[in-house]
């Protein structure tokens, strides 16, 4: 059975537009080793600029997998120098009972 998870990658100053790249080929990247289910990522904007993915790995197993994996690690160091994660929690969206977020278009 899938994993279903949320991400929240915070911009670093100007590098918004590198981010959203990133993310574009995120799950794409992750299905391609074998990490990621075919449903369709959701990616939203907070008010603030942050992104917010959505997508499903294809099992627990696949997120330690993913850790060890050569091209995931390239990838997530390429995240880490456009953005800071940060928990949904942190989100002024978050705090609402509907949380409003922008569609973002991959």
């Amino acid at each position: 059975m899938g994993q279903m998870v949320i991400v929240v990658y915070r911009p670093r100053p100007g590098r918004e537009g590198e981010l959203l790249e990133l993310v574009r080929g995120h799950v794409p990247a992750l299905r391609a080793e074998g990490l990621a289910t075919a449903r369709a990522p959701l990616v939203m904007r907070a008010a603030d600029g942050a992104l917010v993915e959505i997508f499903e790995w294809t099992s627990a197993e696949a997120v330690e997998g993913a850790h060890h994996n050569l091209n995931v690690q390239a990838m997530w160091g390429r995240f880490a120098e456009v953005c800071e994660y940060q928990t949904l929690a942190g989100l002024p969206e978050a705090q609402r009972l509907f949380s409003p977020f922008d569609p973002v278009e991959l």
